[in-house]
């Protein structure tokens, strides 16, 4: 079984991404340059083989990290990345990443941006509070697989003060040039990999670049401007395959459970 959300020991609780058998469970300019740069690592358009490489190591990339249960080098369950907010301190991942009917809330997690080979250049931030719809929290529905999460203060600062954050894009629409970052459980630095966003339903939409496995789920969908319109959940959790993601279409929904998370 893939999953893209399971912990890498399996002595720790972990949250499957699917209920189903097959499922696998700085600036504007300095991002655009490097998802060019990551668009011609990965080759042309959607569906024709690309695999996703190594992100490149730059202050950008550091505003995605691991999330983990205790420490950077502990089990490792999803992808989240800091998303601007009034009080500097909050993520977004996948609802499955931090939520499940099974055990709950999961417990423990620390957030470790820009980690790489075991180096954790920015340290870990504690997870404070967590935000999802009830309609999640009730049914796991995935129309509504995406969630907020407040991080604690570290040495005086807050995360965005630490590494930044990117803008929120809602109502975007489909058929947007984006880069979609994350860790892989199999790796120990971030992959990505550029393409065009296409419509799986009015509500859900697709990225098709090989490699997203194990870990990847709540990697952000990041466009040429920077902002995040996507993570990866929603439709199967994500998907079936590490060869085609999902996201729910970040619209009114997301908008205002972003309001309530900083309430």
């Amino acid at each position: 079984m893939n999953d893209r959300a399971r912990p890498e020991d399996d002595t720790e609780p972990w949250m499957p991404s699917r209920p189903a058998p097959t499922a696998r469970a700085t600036r504007t300019v300095a991002v655009a340059a490097l998802l060019l740069a990551a668009a011609i690592a990965c080759g042309g358009g959607p569906g024709d083989g690309r695999t996703a490489a190594v992100a490149p190591q730059s202050p950008a990339w550091d505003r995605i990290g691991t999330l983990s249960v205790h420490t950077p080098q502990g089990p490792r369950a999803c992808t989240a990345s800091v998303v601007q907010s009034p009080r500097r301190n909050l993520l977004v991942t996948a609802a499955h990443c931090v939520q499940n009917h099974r055990i709950g809330l999961l417990d423990g997690l620390v957030f470790t941006p820009g980690y790489r080979n075991g180096f954790s250049p920015y340290g870990s931030w504690p997870v404070k509070s967590v935000t999802v719809d009830p309609r999640w929290s009730a049914d796991a529905d995935p129309e509504y697989d995406v969630a907020f999460v407040t991080v604690g203060p570290r040495g005086g600062l807050q995360v965005e003060d630490a590494v930044g954050g990117n803008p929120l894009g809602t109502d975007q629409g489909f058929g947007l040039a984006v880069s979609v970052t994350g860790y892989p459980n199999e790796g120990d630095e971030p992959i990505t990999c550029s393409g065009v966003t296409a419509s799986q339903s009015p509500t859900q939409e697709r990225f098709d670049c090989a490699g997203y496995t194990d870990g990847t789920s709540g990697s952000p969908w990041l466009t040429t401007n920077g902002r995040v319109i996507g993570v990866i959940g929603g439709y199967q959790e994500g998907g079936e395959t590490p060869a085609t993601s999902y996201s729910i279409t970040f619209d009114e929904r997301v908008t205002e459970l972003f309001r309530q998370a900083v309430t």
